[in-house]
């Protein structure tokens, strides 16, 4: 079970990595999932996910109850809502339409509920 928690904390880096630098991949999912496989398989792995100079902030802001800046909350709902729009959109099924209104109402109700670190962190 830790080998395959490792592996699939690399391929999720891998791909947070990737999203950092392709417009439809989302970064920090990936990322939240890698610190979760790492915490419970590698302290090492973790401390490094935790402690990287570019990502690590925003995981030990999370992870510790600090919540997410303003800006990545403005962000992640101005994406998320404009492409559940058009999946609701090109999807002609009522129930995947409400699905996917349910779960965008539910995104958005935990990313506002979530703290606001300070700008000037």
């Amino acid at each position: 079970m830790r080998i395959l928690l490792i592996t699939i904390g690399c391929i999720s880096v891998a791909l947070g990595i990737l999203g950092a630098f392709l417009p439809l991949l989302p970064t920090t999912p990936f990322l939240l999932l890698a610190s979760a496989c790492f915490a419970r398989s590698s302290t090492r792995l973790h401390h490094r996910l935790r402690n990287d100079p570019t990502f690590g902030k925003f995981l030990r802001d999370y992870e510790d109850g600090r919540g997410i800046p303003l800006r990545g909350k403005i962000l992640a709902i101005g994406m998320m809502w404009p492409s559940m729009l058009y999946s609701m959109y090109r999807v002609r099924f009522l129930a995947l339409q409400v699905l996917l209104a349910l779960i965008a109402i539910g995104v958005t109700i935990y990313l506002l509920r979530l703290p606001t670190t300070p700008a000037n962190k």
